[in-house]
């Protein structure tokens, strides 16, 4: 309506004009209701003409949408083990932090296993403990075996002696049994000083590594005993949070709740475009928003980004054909539409309706030098008629709480 006022004031009201002072017609007599297409012909035609031409290029170069939603993610609360609920932290709608409780579940064996793992942690230090005693001992058992050997030898050497001088002096058998006791305290020497690195590998080694395990082992208990304790990730609000002491949770059954990110719906908006204006809609336009939920306000927006996929044509791979005719709707064109200005959707409530209008802007392409006059001429009128498109989104956020109010009975 508002482009066939502004086109009737170019074309009819001149018509009428030019038959009222230039032919002296008046309305009434010459202008009546039955002469009035033939009077005005030419102005009522070209004001058609005009209105489509100018709702053409207002709707192709500045698009706009109903289609906006100031979407948000809600992270599910679920739990990574089976359990009974044991204590709850927080009510069926609660402001929470990141790492915050939420809900606990029942952790007897998980603490179960931490004491246990921790009590072999405690156990291998005892023997660690022991086994530097152990040491001590088996380095006192092979010094008192290489003592006993030095002995058995000294005395060995004394006989042989002797008996080189006189072999009357010392009997041969004695002299074997000299030799055969050398010989055993040896094996004696050798046995202690292999029990003396035995003792040192497990305290150096063994010990050490089952330590190792244990502390690992305790680690595992106590990352399932935290997991018992179900936190928020991160900060946001509860909602719908059912979950009671008692139950138990499944984490592939349901969720016990929604988790709203602080921002979620707050950053952006998601305003789908008619695929005729995939080729006007480009990241870095000024675009304009208004929400249900705030009304009579015009949020200054930018596309932040243009989605080069529409999801109508997406398909999962199964057992069947796909039939593209079961795709009635036509996809739209996903366009992220960012807050011009820091806080431009503070106030917004997050998953609200809005209207949201894109702006073509030439400014940078008519600054160049290299443009024909009759290009030029036509980029600063596709800019120009901008206007008109930002008129009608005023328009409708004027009407916009009666409509819903009044005549829809919100």
């Amino acid at each position: 309506m508002l482009e066939l006022l502004l086109c009737s004031m170019l074309t009819i009201l001149p018509d009428y004009l030019y038959r009222r002072y230039g032919q002296g017609k008046r309305l009434g007599k010459e202008i009546t209701l039955y002469s009035v297409w033939f009077e005005l012909r030419w102005g009522i035609v070209t004001c058609l003409l005009l209105t489509v031409a100018l709702i053409t290029t207002v709707f192709y170069f500045h698009p706009s949408t109903n289609s906006v939603v100031a979407s948000f993610r809600a992270v599910p609360i679920v739990s990574e083990t089976n359990g009974r609920v044991a204590e709850i932290f927080v009510g069926m709608s609660d402001d929470v932090k990141s790492g915050d409780p939420i809900f606990r579940l029942d952790d007897a064996q998980q603490r179960a296993a931490v004491e246990t793992a921790r009590r072999r942690v405690a156990e291998l230090d005892a023997q660690m403990i022991q086994g530097r005693a152990d040491i001590a001992a088996a380095a006192g058992q092979a010094e008192q075996a290489r003592s006993a050997l030095q002995q058995a030898i000294d005395e060995l050497e004394t006989k042989q002696e002797l008996n080189r001088r006189s072999a009357d002096v010392v009997a041969r058998r004695e002299i074997e049994k000299l030799e055969n006791a050398v010989k055993a305290r040896q094996g004696a020497l050798d046995a202690a000083e292999a029990q003396r690195q035995a003792v040192e590998l497990k305290v150096g080694r063994v010990l050490p590594a089952q330590k190792a395990s244990a502390e690992a082992t305790l680690a595992e208990a106590e990352v399932a005993l935290d997991k018992t304790t179900i936190r928020a990730g991160i900060t946001g609000r509860v909602e719908q949070f059912a979950l009671r002491v008692g139950d138990i949770v499944n984490p592939f059954a349901r969720p016990a709740g929604v988790l709203i990110p602080a921002e979620g719906g707050r950053r952006a908006l998601a305003a789908g475009f008619s695929q005729i204006e995939a080729q006007v809609i480009k990241p870095g336009m000024i675009a304009e928003a208004s929400c249900i939920s705030k009304p009579w306000t015009v949020i200054p927006m930018v596309v932040a980004s243009v989605q080069d996929a529409i999801a109508a044509g997406q398909f999962r791979a199964g057992d069947q054909l796909i039939d593209v005719q079961q795709t009635v709707r036509p996809g739209t064109i996903l366009a992220v539409l960012e807050p011009l200005y820091p806080g431009g959707l503070s106030g917004v409530t997050p998953g609200s309706s809005c209207i949201a209008n894109a702006y073509t802007s030439n400014h940078e392409l008519l600054a160049t030098q290299n443009v024909g006059m009759l290009r030029r001429f036509g980029l600063h009128m596709v800019d120009a008629v901008g206007m008109v498109h930002a008129i009608l989104l005023r328009i409708q956020v004027l009407i916009l709480p009666v409509r819903d109010l009044v005549f829809r009975g919100h």
